[in-house]
């Protein structure tokens, strides 16, 4: 099959996918962002993928990304659809860039700093509240706080030791993310916020084991996060697969069958798929430049290609406004 014929049944297939995803065939029609806003359906919007330098959006019904900020990284959407909030860790050579966090407005495109430090300061990928009044990031690789999107207040949530990758649950009670514990190595915990007890949840069996991602079932029950626990013996470059843990450390699952390069699992607003950045087995490199997009229950997936954003470090799923 030649590249041009193998991109041509992929946007096809893609195309079909996403309408089925969004119920939207096409693209995101006025009269539906309309009908959505006046009801209290969830209906699913964008994808944004976050590239390092800019974040972009690829539309329901579309597989072509459209550019929504020149700089940043991390981006990651309101629950109402409303705002994005994004990150960058680095200086341009004026001095115009330097470390902050800052708010997308959807809407009025209106961009708002939350937090802003000197250039050194490091601030981690952020999550929002399921109410969407705080954000919470890692801050200098050992300081989790919540931030208060009103106020931009700052509240330390745990520090101490280093985290990354952290993700609130849809019901408000813990935040999940990968941990370095002192004696025990790298492992996924949850952060019970109504007790500050953090847990574990999960450890590798092995050391080297690659994992990272973690991301709550909409239902908070379980985590899903990306791993090489079953594929570190295996060819593909990069390979890996998606697994799921309950949040008592209990019920180990392997949720896909091929050993793919997996990146930054999301869930659908409405709950009912799950994407994350991948490749398809004809790519002979992992680039994180391709979404793979299921049933949350990982069923057969379908391929929403994207040569155009090689390289991503983060995928999100808006809901439409």
């Amino acid at each position: 099959m030649t590249e041009l014929n193998r991109r041509a049944l992929l946007r096809a297939a893609a195309l079909a996918g996403a309408a089925t995803a969004t119920g939207l065939a096409g693209g995101l029609t006025g009269a539906a962002s309309a009908a959505a806003a006046e009801t209290t359906e969830v209906v699913n919007g964008p994808w944004l993928v976050s590239v390092g330098w800019g974040v972009l959006q690829v539309d329901p019904g579309h597989t072509t990304p459209q550019q929504l900020l020149a700089d940043g990284d991390q981006a990651t959407t309101s629950p109402d659809g409303r705002y994005v909030a994004w990150i960058n860790n680095a200086r341009s050579g004026d001095g115009s860039l330097m470390p902050y966090v800052s708010l997308f407005d959807r809407v009025t495109g209106e961009i708002r700093k939350l937090l802003a430090d000197p250039f050194g300061t490091h601030y981690g990928a952020p999550t929002w509240s399921p109410d969407g009044t705080q954000i919470a990031l890692v801050i200098g690789n050992d300081t989790l706080v919540a931030v208060d999107v009103a106020t931009a207040a700052k509240r330390v949530l745990v520090q101490g030791h280093a985290m990354s990758y952290p993700n609130w649950s849809r019901d408000g009670s813990m935040i999940v993310m990968r941990w370095v514990s002192r004696s025990e190595g790298p492992q996924l915990r949850t952060l019970e916020l109504a007790t500050g007890k953090v847990r574990p949840i999960y450890t590798p069996e092995a050391a080297g084991e690659l994992f990272h991602g973690p991301v709550f079932m909409p239902n908070s029950e379980r985590v899903v996060f990306c791993t090489n626990r079953w594929t570190r013996d295996t060819e593909v470059l990069g390979g890996a697969a998606l697994g799921s843990v309950r949040i008592d450390g209990t019920g180990l699952k392997r949720l896909t069958d091929e050993p793919r390069y997996y990146l930054s699992p999301v869930f659908s607003p409405d709950g009912r798929y799950c994407a994350a950045l991948s490749v398809p087995p004809s790519n002979e490199a992992p680039d994180g430049g391709n979404i793979i997009v299921s049933t949350s229950g990982f069923g057969e997936p379908w391929w929403i290609p994207g040569d155009e954003y090689d390289d991503s470090s983060r995928l999100d799923w808006a809901r439409a406004i």
